[in-house]
């Protein structure tokens, strides 16, 4: 899909929902907006929000509602231009250059090249979105260093020479902010705010997203994971595990377990930490309950 394609399936706000929804991704009118402002105005876009409220699954779904494949870099502390960019492999150089003899031999042709994800958008802009994933949890300098590749979509590979992008790329960033991101970087981007849903809409992703799940089975899950995020816990449970948490309970209840004991024996889906077991065990009756009341 071309700029022109992007630019004519985002043609509103409005659009962007529609079509994220035939993806199975609900997304309010601010996220449709960023993401419509994102596209049309060619700029990366920066998504920051706790772990597990969709940041992931909104890239997957622009990926999908512009066609495209969606190139993944999973950022980690540590993480290097080579694991960015490209490297050579040095193996099938050194074969290469055996197998060669006296014979001339390129060995940067492109068959020794392993690209790497930023290097793979730049090849095919118009066939693929960039995610770099939790950026925050890379380091200042991996942060430097893509800051370059977004200012000017390209790479300067020694060998080969300069690799730039024919048409620019769609990109979009994640951020859980363990730490705060350079300002250069925030400002080079459309940025916006992803909280955990409430209650209602919650119940609608429930859902959207779960197999076989009764609608009154949806939002007593979203309403009892609304009062189990209020804990403090160390690991809330995000959207993931609240479908999860609805289709263990479906299946245990199918199998015999009535209600409120479905949810409470499916709960090692929902809350994933033993001290945040421990802490909501003890209101974990209370909170099944009132939830079904609703």
């Amino acid at each position: 899909m071309t700029r022109a394609d992007a630019v004519e399936v985002a043609a509103s706000p409005e659009a962007v929902a529609a079509r994220l929804a035939a993806s199975r991704y609900l997304a309010d009118d601010s996220l449709a907006t960023a993401i419509f402002l994102a596209i049309r105005l060619g700029k990366p876009l920066l998504l920051e929000g706790a772990p597990g409220v969709g940041k992931t699954e909104a890239a997957k779904a622009i990926a999908e509602l512009l066609g495209r494949e969606l190139v993944r870099l999973q950022c980690y502390e540590g993480i290097d231009a080579a694991h960015a960019l490209y490297e050579w492999n040095y193996q099938r150089q050194l074969l290469a250059i055996r197998h060669a003899g006296e014979h001339e031999i390129d060995i940067y042709d492109d068959r020794f090249l392993i690209a790497r994800p930023l290097l793979q958008v730049l090849r095919a802009p118009e066939q693929r979105v960039l995610l770099v994933d939790e950026i925050d949890r890379s380091d200042h300098e991996f942060e430097a260093l893509l800051l370059e590749f977004l200012s000017d979509f390209q790479i300067s590979i020694p060998e080969r020479g300069a690799i730039r992008a024919a048409t620019q790329p769609i990109v979009i960033l994640t951020s859980n902010r363990t730490r705060e991101l350079a300002e250069a970087l925030r400002r080079r981007c459309v940025y916006h705010w992803i909280g955990y849903p409430d209650a209602e809409r919650e119940a609608e992703i429930i859902m959207l997203r779960a197999g076989d799940v009764a609608e009154a089975t949806a939002r007593a899950v979203a309403n009892a994971v609304q009062q189990i995020r209020a804990r403090p816990l160390a690991k809330p449970p995000g959207i993931a595990e609240a479908v999860e948490w609805a289709n263990a309970a479906t299946i245990l209840e199918k199998g015999g377990s009535p209600w409120p004991e479905a949810f409470r024996r499916a709960i090692g889906v929902l809350i994933k930490d033993e001290e945040d077991l421990a802490a909501i065990a003890p209101e974990l009756g209370r909170i099944v309950e009132e939830a079904l009341g609703c």
